[in-house]
């Protein structure tokens, strides 16, 4: 420390002697002792015709005198100095600097010296102490694995709690017997797989899966995040990348769960620099330590993402994740055994009917359905019911899909007017092209973002949809719009459909530019090429054809439901929310509601 403290010492030294800016050799080069003049006295000097010649350097003037006497002046910021001194007839000569910008230097390195020296002292310092506490300290720590052990009994998660995603489920099951009795594998030569990669949309349960595995094999189960191994400093990532694998193969048999693998397994690129080739060494350390789990038994990777196309190619390659197990979305019967598993954990109603409340979430993953469970017991205890019933899982549903109700967003009465006349537009277009599904609730309270809501659900779980379904839906998006319009004129619509339009708009291209559904663009697909400006043109001329063909077809059926939709604004603006039932209660019979859109030229 004393040799540190002579250092400091000597460059802070070095650092008051080079800050000084005096230029002792433009002093010397005018004379030994130059005489202080101040500006008035320069400017007198220069007016009585005494100054033979000034030279400048920055904000300081040097000159010479008539008689031969040196002299020294400072000029303030003065802009209108010089011209007074040319208009006196002085000779004027500029010289830069030097001394000055040779201080300015030298105290910059000088400082930067001072901060080097001193990040090079604190880090020898941490790792000579971590090295004599054998390994402990901030800079070791720095570079171990942030993975973490969630096994334990007290945590352990069985394939009990996984429902709704079978297949998935079936192809690890193996997996477990292997961790179980790995000689029944190997005696038939089989090897343990070295990686597995869940690939899924977010909350579908990839995390559960794989400390299932964990958990009926009974093995320690290690989770880390794929961000949790890049950083800005080279060589941390590998560095914990190595530590974590070091640390599996002391605990193996194992599971080691890297969640959001795609943060350091993206594909690599020729270009590189900076972080991303942090990140690129890191993806080369765990290639690999995964080509030397072979010599751990019982070591497994399973790593999760959301976007599997964009790992790198040597990362999926056999030999490392041997198995891509697909975590899809549940349908209807996995939706119902995800809400049955949840709702054994809360206090229920025994008339629940879990069929219905699966039919009337679509695309829910694992996780919204937990959410919406939770939701209902909280709605529950709010309403102090002892147990959790049809009606709290419906309010629930509401909240999880359409968002809080607003009750306190204040309307005026004519908003209101309107806003049910558009609601009650949407909902007649609907039940006039049944492809879009049964009507569920039409509200005209504001919910999230939205002002008011028609709630449709699909009649069975859908895959595939034709086109005479997707002409359908852009028709309902305008349902809003037309209703307005025959209500209040073109000049009396909102700003209230610019999100239908949106969805018109893109169903249309899609229809267009991905699903093949223009007769005159051909079965071709454009999403991922540059067209034409002929091609454009086309493309743009059919998107609109299917557009206004929507809207006309929403026009059509308004139109022969006028009184219909009469009535339903009324109902809508006395009660505010109305069940699918009730609107068509309202609504009254009509001869035929159902009816076609236009798909097609001159059809």
């Amino acid at each position: 420390m004393l040799g540190f403290r002579l250092i400091v010492f000597v460059l802070a030294l070095l650092a008051a002697s080079g800050v000084r800016a005096e230029p002792t050799s433009a002093t010397r080069s005018l004379g030994p002792d130059p005489v202080e003049f101040s500006y008035s006295d320069l400017l007198a000097h220069a007016a009585a015709k005494d100054i033979r010649a000034v030279t400048l350097r920055g904000n300081l003037a040097y000159g010479e005198t008539v008689d031969g006497r040196a002299f020294r002046a400072y000029l303030p910021q003065d802009p209108g100095a010089v011209t007074r001194l040319m208009a006196d007839g002085v000779k004027l000569a500029a010289e830069p600097d030097s001394d000055s910008r040779l201080a300015s230097f030298i105290a910059r390195f000088v400082v930067n010296a001072l901060l080097a020296l001193a990040a090079i002292m604190v880090i020898a310092y941490f790792a000579t102490a971590a090295g004599a506490r054998g390994g402990s300290g901030i800079a070791a720590d720095f570079v171990r694995t942030r993975m973490k052990n969630l096994g334990g009994s007290a945590k352990r998660v069985t394939f009990a709690e996984v429902a709704g995603i079978d297949e998935a489920r079936t192809e690890l099951e193996e997996v477990v017997q292997f961790l179980r009795e790995p000689k029944q594998f190997e005696e038939l030569g089989g090897k343990l797989p070295t990686g597995i990669l869940l690939a899924g949309p977010p909350g579908t349960g990839k995390t559960l899966l794989a400390r299932a595995i964990a958990g009926e094999a009974g093995v320690p189960f290690f989770s880390v995040s794929g961000s949790d191994f890049v950083e800005m400093f080279v060589g941390v990532g590998a560095s914990r990348v190595r530590d974590t694998f070091a640390k599996a193969r002391e605990q193996a048999p194992c599971i080691v769960f890297i969640d959001e693998i795609d943060a350091i397994g993206r594909r690599r690129t020729a270009q590189s620099s900076g972080h991303n080739e942090e990140r690129e060494r890191t993806l080369n350390q765990l290639l690999v330590e995964m080509d030397g789990i072979e010599g751990a038994r019982g070591v497994i990777l399973i790593g999760a993402t959301n976007r599997a196309e964009s790992l790198d190619p040597a990362l999926l390659r056999p030999g490392r994740f041997d198995r891509q197990i697909v975590v899809p979305v549940p349908d209807q019967l996995g939706r119902e055994r995800i809400l049955e598993v949840h709702l054994d954990k809360v206090q229920r109603d025994a008339t629940i009917d879990l069929s219905a409340l699966a039919r009337q979430t679509p695309g829910f993953s694992g996780a919204e359905l937990a959410n919406l469970v939770n939701e209902a017991a909280l709605l529950a205890a709010r309403r102090d019911r002892p147990q959790v019933g049809m009606a709290e899982l419906d309010a629930a549903r509401d909240k999880v899909m359409m968002g809080v109700e607003r009750r306190s967003l204040a309307l005026t009465l004519e908003e209101k007017r309107r806003l049910a006349y558009h609601e009650a537009g949407h909902a007649i277009v609907a039940l006039g092209l049944p492809e879009n599904g049964s009507l569920q609730k039409v509200t005209i309270v504001p919910r999230g973002q939205a002002l008011g809501l028609t709630l449709l659900m699909p009649d069975c779980e859908r895959r595939c949809y034709s086109k005479a379904e997707l002409a359908a839906r852009i028709a309902l998006t305008f349902g809003g719009r037309v209703a307005e319009e025959l209500i209040y004129g073109k000049g009396g619509i909102t700003t209230g459909a610019a999100n239908d339009l949106q969805q018109a708009t893109t169903i249309a291209r899609r229809m267009v530019t991905e699903f093949g559904f223009s007769e005159r663009l051909g079965r071709l697909s454009v999403v991922d090429a540059s067209p034409s400006e002929e091609l454009a043109e086309l493309i743009d001329s059919e998107v609109r054809r299917l557009v206004q063909g929507g809207e006309a077809a929403a026009r059509a059926i308004l139109r022969a439901e006028i009184d219909a939709l009469h009535r339903t604004a009324a109902a809508l603006l006395e009660y505010e929310t109305l069940s699918g039932d009730e609107f068509r209660h309202f609504a009254g019979p009509a001869p035929s509601r159902r009816h076609a859109v236009q798909t097609s030229n001159g059809a």
